[in-house]
C-alpha cells in the first residue's frame, strides 16, 4: 500500500515538473532586438508588446533597436543568444527575402531560430505619380505596355518588400521597369510627388500622408483585405490582377534550441495581447494589421513566403551577393 502511495506521489511529481519548469520563464529582463530603426512597424509593435510582457510577467522588457543590411545585423545577434527566450528578434519580411539577397548569412534563416508568433502584418498600396497619365490598375497596366522603358518604380531600399513588390509586378505584368532604390521610403517621395519616378509600393502608414494630399494616386492595396486606413482603395485582385499579393509583416523569433513549453507560453501571452482592444486599435491607426496565430503557423508562414520571393529573385535576375 505504502509503495503504491509513493509511486503515485512520484508519478504526480513528473507530470507537475514541466508545466512548473515553464512557469520559470521569465527569470530575468527581457530583450526584444528589433532589426532596424526606430519609428517603423515593427518598432511599434514591438514596444506595444514589451510594455504588455512588462505588465503581465513582472519583468522589464528592454527594446534594443540594431539597424543595418536589411535586418540581418541584428537578427544575427538573436541568433547566437542563449537559447532561453529572453533574447527575442522582432523581424520583418526582408528576413524571408535576405537568402534571395545575401550568398553567405551568418545565419540559417530557418535551423537558427524558433518562430514564436506572426505579429503583424502590413499593406502596401501601389502609388503613382501625378504625372503619369492614369487612374487605375488597368490603366496603369495598360500605358506600361504601350510605353516600354518609360516607367521606374521607387523602392525604400533594394531587398525589402517594397522592391521585391514592384519584381513581383514587372513579372506578372511582362511591363519593362527600372528600379531606382532609395535610402528609405519617404526620401523617395519627393522624387515621385515630381514626376522623376513612375510609380512605387509602399506601406500604407508611410505613404497615407501624401496621399490624403492628393499629392500621390493610389491604385491598389497588395493585400487580399483593403487597409484599415485607406479603406476605399481596392485590393490588387479587385484592381484586376489576379494572383498578386504581397505585404511587410514582422514576428517574433527566439534562438534555435530555445525550450518548447517556453516558445509556447511566449506565444499564448503575444496572441493575448495582440487581441487587446487598445492594442488592436494603436495598430490598426497606424495601418498595422494585427497577427497571430501557431508557432508551426508562423514557420510555415516563413518557408511559403521564401518560397515566393526566390521565385522572384529569379524572375528578376536577381544574383545573391
Amino acid at each position: 500500500m505504502q509503495r503504491r502511495t509513493l509511486a503515485a506521489a512520484a508519478v504526480l511529481a513528473l507530470a507537475c515538473a514541466v508545466p512548473a519548469a515553464a512557469q520559470q520563464f521569465p527569470s530575468k529582463p527581457i530583450t526584444i532586438v528589433v532589426p532596424a530603426s526606430p519609428g517603423g512597424a515593427i518598432d511599434l509593435t514591438a514596444r506595444l508588446i514589451g510594455q504588455k510582457l512588462t505588465e503581465a510577467w513582472g519583468q522589464s522588457v528592454v527594446i534594443d533597436n540594431r539597424a543595418g543590411a536589411t535586418g540581418i545585423i541584428g537578427t544575427d545577434l538573436v541568433a547566437k543568444s542563449p537559447p532561453d527566450g529572453h533574447t527575442l528578434a522582432l523581424v520583418a519580411s526582408s528576413h524571408a527575402i535576405n537568402p534571395s539577397m545575401v550568398k553567405k548569412l551568418p545565419f540559417d534563416t530557418v535551423k537558427g531560430f524558433e518562430p514564436v508568433v506572426l505579429t503583424h502584418v502590413v499593406p502596401l498600396v501601389l502609388v503613382v505619380s501625378p504625372t503619369v497619365p492614369v487612374n487605375s490598375l488597368k490603366e496603369l497596366i495598360a500605358y506600361g505596355k504601350a510605353n516600354p522603358g518609360k516607367l521606374s518604380f521607387a523602392s525604400s531600399g533594394s531587398g525589402g518588400a517594397p522592391h521585391f513588390s514592384g519584381e513581383l509586378f514587372k513579372s506578372m505584368t511582362a511591363i519593362d521597369m527600372t528600379h531606382i532604390p532609395y535610402k528609405g521610403s519617404t526620401l523617395a517621395h519627393p522624387d515621385l510627388i515630381s514626376g522623376r519616378t513612375s510609380l512605387m509600393f509602399d506601406t500604407v502608414a508611410a505613404v497615407n500622408v501624401q496621399v490624403k494630399a492628393n499629392r500621390l494616386k493610389p491604385l491598389a492595396v497588395t493585400t487580399l483585405k483593403r487597409s484599415s486606413i485607406l479603406p476605399d482603395v481596392p485590393t490588387m485582385q479587385e484592381a484586376g490582377l489576379a494572383g498578386y499579393e504581397t505585404s511587410t509583416w514582422g514576428g517574433l523569433l527566439a534562438p534555435a534550441g530555445t525550450p518548447k513549453a517556453t516558445i509556447a507560453r511566449l506565444n499564448a501571452e503575444v496572441n493575448k495581447i495582440l487581441a487587446m482592444p487598445d492594442v488592436r486599435k494603436t495598430m490598426l491607426d497606424n495601418g498595422i494589421e494585427p497577427g497571430g496565430g501557431s508557432p508551426q503557423q508562423f514557420n510555415d508562414f516563413i518557408g511559403a513566403e521564401m518560397v515566393k520571393w526566390t521565385k522572384v529573385a529569379k524572375d528578376a535576375g536577381i544574383q545573391p551577393e
